[in-house]
């Protein structure tokens, strides 16, 4: 499940996108959402979803209940960044400017 990266992070590692990760931080581009931006709490990978911070909805019960969002639907605005995650934008960057 991958999401597109923002425009300044495109330029930074010349990655156009990456897998959705938790503790990623998102803004929603489609959708009634449209604007929000949140951290990534969940990726529900049988539902094919994501659950972003403060992207809830209230239930009759007075209930709160994440929403889901399509992955393809959100910008990455910020990477958690780690030594596998670095690996994988050095070899996407690496095959992008070799082709």
């Amino acid at each position: 499940m991958s999401a597109p990266l923002s425009k300044e992070l495109r330029e930074k590692y010349k990655v156009r996108s990456l897998p959705i990760r938790k503790d990623d931080e998102v803004e929603v581009v489609r959708g009634s959402h449209k604007g929000r931006v949140g951290k990534v709490v969940a990726v529900y990978r049988k539902k094919w979803v994501i659950h972003i911070e403060k992207l809830v909805r209230e239930k009759s019960n007075a209930q709160s209940v994440q929403l889901g969002v399509d992955p393809s639907k959100v910008k990455i605005t910020t990477i958690k960044l780690d030594k596998d995650r670095q690996n994988l934008l050095d070899r996407k960057a690496a095959g992008a400017t070799s082709a």
